[in-house]
């Protein structure tokens, strides 16, 4: 059996903010498994933004074991995580995040700048990855020539210039409108059917019908994993196995 692209076991994240500690995260296990589609949900307080932050590598865990693509990121330092960042996730955020006075090709270009990799490949992947979410004839365009929608297809284009193992969506359709949310949803859909693995962050029960498993937390604990198949749920083996 194939090892999981994200194996977290008994995370705990603790804030200190003053006299008091703040528990964001109670022991916590999951698994994701290399293409599957997922949705982490929960309100706010509930812990889900300091896991999705932890999965991401943008924090570290308090206590616990965080393996990602079968490396241990439980302890890296923080030049050790951006490397891993980098590397091995596409990151997709509510505000889009380009750059204003660069064109479409540069934005998409960014990871592999920092990553290192030559002028004429970057150029090539990027083009590659700009003509998969359906935005060839706009890759010399700044963001201000497009619209809502085309600047989250631009970001997802460079969450996936990288070819990294995960795509981490923080609500992704939160700016868009009903309409331009559903095309973005359908282009994840395409996505996960070409064999990416997604793992939407969101609080929204229509945007979370698109994964295939929904991970809800609630005061720092998993409260339910299910399974949807065939539009029944089921409790996803995890929940009580990890």
């Amino acid at each position: 059996m194939a090892s999981p692209v994200i194996r977290l076991v008994d995370i705990t994240k603790v804030y200190q903010m003053g006299a008091e500690e703040v528990h964001a995260l109670r022991g916590v296990s999951l698994s994701i498994n290399r293409n599957e589609y997922v949705a982490i949900m929960g309100p706010s307080g509930s812990g889900k933004s300091t896991l999705m932050n932890i999965i991401g590598c943008l924090d570290t865990p308090t206590s616990g074991l965080y393996e990602l693509n079968n490396t241990n990121v439980s302890e890296m330092n923080d030049n050790q995580l951006a490397r891993i960042r980098n590397k091995e996730i596409g990151f997709v955020f509510q505000t889009f995040n380009l750059l204003a006075r660069s064109n479409v090709l540069h934005n998409v270009e960014l990871p592999l700048i920092y990553g290192g990799v030559s002028s004429a490949d970057r150029k090539k992947r990027a083009l590659e990855a700009i003509e998969q979410v359906g935005l060839a004839d706009r890759a010399h365009h700044k963001p201000n020539e497009l619209s809502g929608g085309q600047r989250q297809r631009v970001a997802i284009a460079r969450a996936l210039v990288t070819k990294p193992s995960i795509l981490l969506a923080d609500e992704p359709t939160g700016n868009l409108d009903s309409k331009t949310g559903e095309e973005i949803m359908a282009l994840f859909d395409i996505l996960h059917r070409q064999g990416n693995t997604i793992i939407l962050v969101t609080h929204e029960e229509d945007i979370a019908a698109h994964a295939h498993r929904r991970v809800r937390i609630k005061d720092g604990h998993i409260e339910t994993d299910e399974l949807v198949k065939d539009r029944k749920v089921v409790t996803h083996p995890t929940l009580t196995s990890v």
